[in-house]
């Protein structure tokens, strides 16, 4: 598998297309069996102000270790398809993990989490439905063209099965999510893509989230890339009676919602990508701020939260070696609704080499630092070095 195979296969564990190209292809009868995946693993050293001491950890990176299996098949004028993805990380899992508490040991385990498991069909003629759980519409362009997919970023230094690459330092998370989406036949390089997904932050399920997004991929002499602008929306529910937002006896709902755009463009081993997103009360701390960075009072109403981010990036393939050196920069932010509080900020940099050892095996060096500010102006940084690999197959 070549490199330019191997970031596919990366995007497809992430993204699943039902059409991903995979390492192994097997026949069967009628249908197309596809088997993929990953295993990386790096040496991390994380210190600063963010950890109480320096932490050295053998750890997954941004992207879990993972098998990917589909089939695909061609009836009555209809692709159809079904994929199913496992992953699952080299160090102990925390929170998920099989055995909690144990530590990182024969017994320690290590979580298998099951992210993608839907059908699709359509034709080229009229587009494609999608059914089941896989990567959300909304910010799935912005974390598949994040550099760290290959590497670590950002969130070494704890338990858990992925780091969180530059997720909440210039992007919000897609997440997993069950959903319905369709998406149109690709009009000369132009298609659109709209979802009804499962709503997060429910508590009694009365909602679902809608989010939908338009990308145009284009290519002129050497230039190729893709612009893309989406948009998700959705209801959220808070309990302020206690000190995280989860329910309240008389259930406080608002809604949640955000907007994105976003470019990049290749010429000649340059990439570049910039991306950017604004929105209301959608980013709910899941992984990137936790819940006392938000202005939630005990006993209080909700109050609106605007939030706000975006990356820059720019990588360049090394001539005959074939390295890739890299560097980006992001932010995201929540604005302060308290009155003598500042704004809620995580800001990164990163730079990191990415060299194809074999067409199979990456070899990765990476330098992530992380300031975080809270809204009572607490500053603390994180920085993080990284060495290891990754293999596709």
């Amino acid at each position: 598998m070549n490199k330019k195979l191997g970031l596919a296969v990366a995007g497809a564990l992430l993204a699943a297309a039902s059409s991903a190209n995979a390492g192994i292809t097997i026949p069967a009868g009628d249908w197309t069996v596809d088997i993929g995946g990953n295993v990386n693993a790096y040496y991390t050293h994380t210190s600063g102000s963010a950890v109480a001491n320096s932490k050295n950890q053998i750890q997954t990176g941004l992207l879990p270790t993972a098998l990917a299996i589909g089939a695909k098949s061609r009836q009555n004028d209809m692709d159809v398809a079904v994929q199913f993805s496992f992953w699952t990380g080299v160090n102990n899992s925390s929170g998920d993990n099989l055995n909690p508490g144990s530590s990182n040991g024969g017994l320690g385990y290590s979580s298998l989490n099951i992210r993608q498991s839907f059908l699709s069909f359509g034709d080229a003629s009229w587009g494609t439905v999608k059914m089941g759980r896989d990567l959300g519409v909304f910010g799935s362009d912005a974390i598949l063209s994040d550099m760290t997919l290959l590497g670590v970023g950002s969130g070494a230094g704890g338990g858990g099965s992925s780091t969180l690459g530059r997720i909440g330092s210039g992007y919000l998370y897609a997440d997993w999510l069950a959903q319905i989406q369709y998406q149109t036949p690709n009009w000369n390089g132009f298609q659109l893509t709209g979802a009804v997904q499962e709503a997060l932050g429910q508590v009694d399920n009365n909602n679902m989230g809608f989010a939908g997004k338009a990308t145009y991929d284009f290519a002129a002499n050497d230039v190729t890339g893709r612009v893309w602008v989406g948009g998700v929306t959705t209801k959220r529910q808070n309990n302020n009676t206690t000190n995280t937002p989860l329910i309240t006896t008389a259930t406080q709902e608002f809604t949640a919602e955000a907007v994105e755009i976003g470019a990049k463009a290749s010429y000649q081993g340059l990439d570049l990508v910039a991306y950017y997103y604004n929105g209301q009360n959608y980013d709910v701390g899941a992984g990137y701020f936790p819940a006392s960075a938000h202005n939630v009072v005990p006993g209080t109403a909700h109050t609106d939260e605007d939030n706000s981010g975006g990356y820059v990036q720019a990588t360049f393939k090394l001539p005959g070696v074939g390295t890739k050196l890299g560097a980006s920069w992001g932010t995201s932010i929540i604005k302060s609704t308290v009155a003598g509080q500042v704004d809620a900020e995580r800001e990164a940099w990163i730079v990191g080499a990415y060299h194809p050892l074999t067409k199979s095996v990456n070899l990765v060096a990476e330098y992530n630092n992380l300031d975080i500010t809270s809204h009572t102006n607490v500053q603390t940084t994180a920085k993080t070095v990284s060495l290891g690999a990754i293999l596709f197959f």
